[in-house]
């Protein structure tokens, strides 16, 4: 494949990628959700949304599947351990969330359907 069309695809991509953060974002402050952060980088990862209700800081991973299965299966060890190195140097930055109720969910965004959140979605071993 040509630069030129590889370039083209990774801009499609991250515009998709954008899309459905911003709708994931959406569907989430419905469910009284307030945003934190997006796109939270960090040297060893990063949290494409960070969302608070109440007590609960939820450390959220959006994919753009065909279905929301797929999308739930896209989510490596690789990101999980990506997502948890970023979340731990949330934690040491925000108290609340320190001494809150930490989770890390996935909001799956599939054509033509409401965006799936799904709340505690894995672990991280320490």
């Amino acid at each position: 494949m040509p630069a030129s069309s590889r370039s083209k695809t990774r801009r499609r991509n991250e515009r998709r990628g954008r899309w459905a953060e911003r709708l994931a974002e959406a569907s989430l402050r419905l469910k009284g959700y307030r945003l934190l952060a997006r796109r939270f980088k960090s040297g060893p990862g990063e949290v494409d949304l960070i969302m608070r209700r109440g007590e609960v800081t939820a450390f959220i991973e959006v994919k753009v599947r065909a279905n929301a299965d797929l999308a739930i299966a896209a989510v490596s060890d690789f990101q999980i351990r990506r997502i948890a190195a970023a979340a731990r140097i949330w934690m040491a930055k925000d108290p609340r969330a320190a001494l809150g109720i930490c989770r890390f969910d996935i909001v799956a965004v599939s054509p033509y359907q409401w965006p799936r959140h799904i709340p505690n979605a894995f672990t991280v071993e320490d």
